[in-house]
């Protein structure tokens, strides 16, 4: 009965280190991804060369990047996942160094329903939003008929968000 025991309470060390050396790991983002997010930093940023440094921070699934051209910062990259109607879709929030949003776009909607939310014409109602700012779906931010479900995602996602560069900032890492 003790060796029983004991193999179970290895096998439990063995999954916790595993699992624990798993969070580390350096995330991977697929290349269809991360054409899109270097397109969105060139584009905004009006760059063609940068790096994208990535900030060792415990996000979940999102990742926050550092971007910078040659000696200079540029500003910050938030890529993040949100859930739409079934599936999920990733959206990219560029920063500038103030930590103000300077563009938002939803890189991969996996759905046919609800893809006006990518459009540069709702999304451009984050821009100039800061960490401290409270958004509220359907008052700060114009609700989409036929995109209910991804809209309020985005914007949740998008508050979320802030809150957590606001705390990232004062702990300051940012």
């Amino acid at each position: 009965m003790r060796k029983a025991n004991n193999f179970w309470k290895y096998k439990l060390a063995i999954v916790c280190i595993a699992f624990l050396f798993s969070s580390f790991a350096p995330k991977k983002i697929s290349p269809l991804l991360q054409q899109k997010l270097n397109s969105a930093v060139q584009t905004t940023f009006a760059v063609e060369v940068f790096q994208l440094d990535m900030i060792q921070v415990d996000l979940g699934t999102d990742i926050l990047f550092k971007i910078n051209q040659e000696n200079e910062f540029l500003g910050y990259a938030y890529l993040g996942k949100a859930p739409s109607m079934k599936d999920i879709f990733d959206y990219v929030v560029l920063f500038n160094p103030d930590l103000s949003i300077k563009k938002s776009k939803v890189l991969i909607y996996r759905e046919n329903h609800g893809r006006q939310i990518g459009s540069q014409r709702w999304l451009k109602q984050f821009i100039g939003i800061g960490i401290g700012d409270t958004l509220d779906y359907g008052k700060d931010i114009d609700a989409i008929s036929g995109a209910t479900i991804s809209a309020k995602s985005m914007t949740k996602a998008v508050e979320k968000m802030l809150g957590r560069l606001a705390v990232l900032k004062k702990e300051k890492v940012l």
